[in-house]
């Protein structure tokens, strides 16, 4: 465990018993945070993605939550979805993953008292939209980065969190996609953004940095801020796009 007493952030490495594996994640929680961000990824190398590092790291500096960074595939897990992909591209497997988590962190110490939001992407998008239909209590906020929301088509209606969708311009089938998950999403507060000239990945100049700023926002004002006002993070409308469908 390492104390950063200067900067007021509690790191630790944990290990998470879910059913009869132990998840290893990264556990950064600055000493003022109001909320947690869980960060879903498909695969099993969750912790050292520098993508969502780098994430973490500016939800943690602008949104005032901790962050827990987590592999939710084993080592062996890993090594036979590499081959097979049978886990990354699971929807139910992964959400019953997250879902794992989210107990853990209601019942661990140093988060018991921090509301809880999901980031996820691709699959793990999908993931996260179906563990807070199940876990409706537990999680305060919603994150899905060029989330594969089909796969939770039948759960959407279940999801109550503020959720926020973000796609690429030029992402086309996930546009369409996001847009319909978007209409059958029944939360109050809900939002779709359209980043102007990425991708599916991401990987355009200030595109990431784009992500960053519209999930810091979100999360900030639904799990840190006791402000009650409406939130606005718009990138680019999302009506500028209807007339391509």
């Amino acid at each position: 465990m390492i104390n950063n007493v200067l900067n007021k952030v509690e790191e630790k490495i944990v290990s998470i018993s879910i059913g009869s594996v132990n998840l290893q994640a990264e556990l950064v929680i600055p000493l003022d945070a109001r909320g947690i961000v869980l960060f879903a990824h498909g695969n099993g190398v969750g912790r050292y993605s520098t993508r969502n590092r780098y994430l973490a790291h500016v939800m943690r500096q602008t949104a005032g939550v901790g962050t827990i960074l987590i592999d939710l595939l084993t080592p062996k897990e890993e090594e036979i979805d590499l081959r097979s992909k049978h886990c990354s591209s699971n929807v139910q497997f992964l959400a019953k993953r997250l879902i794992g988590v989210t107990d853990w962190l209601l019942n661990n110490d140093s988060t018991s008292n921090l509301k809880i939001g999901y980031f996820g992407d691709r699959t793990a998008g999908g993931a996260a939209l179906l563990a807070a239909a199940q876990r409706p209590m537990s999680v305060g906020a919603i994150v899905s980065r060029s989330g594969e929301t089909c796969l939770t088509s039948n759960a959407l209606a279940y999801v109550q969190a503020p959720t926020l969708l973000i796609v690429g311009e030029n992402d086309l089938p996930l546009i369409a996609m996001n847009q319909d998950a978007f209409n059958h999403i029944k939360a109050s507060k809900k939002q779709i953004e359209m980043i102007p000239g990425a991708s599916q990945q991401f990987n355009e100049p200030g595109a990431l940095d784009e992500v960053a700023r519209l999930a810091s926002c979100w999360f900030n004002y639904y799990l840190a801020s006791t402000q009650q006002q409406e939130l606005s993070v718009h990138a680019v409308p999302w009506h500028h796009i209807d007339s391509r469908f």
